[in-house]
């Protein structure tokens, strides 16, 4: 039913985990897919490979968003070789451990240039070619931590929180020139930014009991909502906070 034939997505982060699942169902729907990746090449080689298998075309392009110009050269290459961007997913993001009262402020700054100041720089860079289309979709990734919090990790949390405020206000400010914006907010998911804490089996089961549903999903269980919103079936979403956690946190 979802058919994105004639669609150009940039998804960010996409050589790995959500991002990587995401391209791939994309690309399914008939996108053509762009990614980008920040260390692994070779990770980002294989989705573009999984991509063009579908028989749709694919760009890799390696930045650090955290540097607007290479936000800005990255955006600018995808429009250059096809000629626009439909659809945005910001999903590109670190999480790291921050103890507060031990004054770690690198962390705390290397977490805000990359999950919050990367996502504004490129957004700032796509939304002026949507606007001239009058179309286009923005979906950025969040967190259940930018909902309720997440000790040991207020730095990420306030990054996906900030994200949540930018997807309501972004979505107001863009709605006469037809963008729409949503977010998607996962809780635990069973990717490489996980895998740390998931080698321990006793904690990785008590994540999946204290999730409503028993399981701890796959990427492909955040891709699909993601789809979704980049659908027609979600033409008059904007806004929207979209929480996919298994009921482990509720909220309207």
């Amino acid at each position: 039913m979802i058919d994105l034939n004639g669609q150009r997505t940039l998804i960010t982060g996409g050589s790995r985990g959500i991002g990587r699942a995401a391209a791939i169902l994309f690309a399914r729907a008939g996108s053509d897919v762009a990614i980008s990746f920040n260390r692994n090449e070779k990770a980002a080689v294989e989705v573009k490979e999984a991509v063009e298998s579908l028989g749709r075309r694919c760009l890799v392009h390696r930045a650090d968003l955290a540097r607007r110009e290479e936000a800005a050269a990255l955006a600018s290459t995808v429009a250059a070789a096809w000629g626009g961007i439909d659809t945005l997913v910001n999903n590109h993001g670190i999480w790291t451990f921050l103890d507060m009262g031990e004054g770690a402020v690198s962390a705390w700054k290397e977490t805000m240039e990359v999950n919050l100041d990367g996502v504004y720089y490129l957004t700032d860079v796509v939304v002026p070619m949507m606007k001239a289309r009058k179309k286009g979709c923005i979906i950025n990734v969040g967190s259940t931590a930018g909902i309720r919090g997440e000790a040991g990790h207020s730095h990420y949390a306030a990054t996906k929180g900030a994200l949540n405020a930018l997807t309501k206000s972004w979505s107001s400010e863009l709605a006469p020139f037809g963008i729409r914006v949503n977010c998607v907010a996962p809780g635990w998911v069973d990717t490489e930014m996980s895998a740390g804490p998931f080698a321990d089996p006793a904690f990785r089961e008590s994540v999946r009991q204290s999730i409503p549903l028993k399981r701890i999903p796959p990427a492909e269980d955040i891709a699909g909502p993601i789809l979704f919103l980049a659908s027609p079936l979600a033409r008059h979403i904007t806004g929207a906070i979209i929480n996919v956690n298994g009921g482990a946190v509720l909220c309207g």
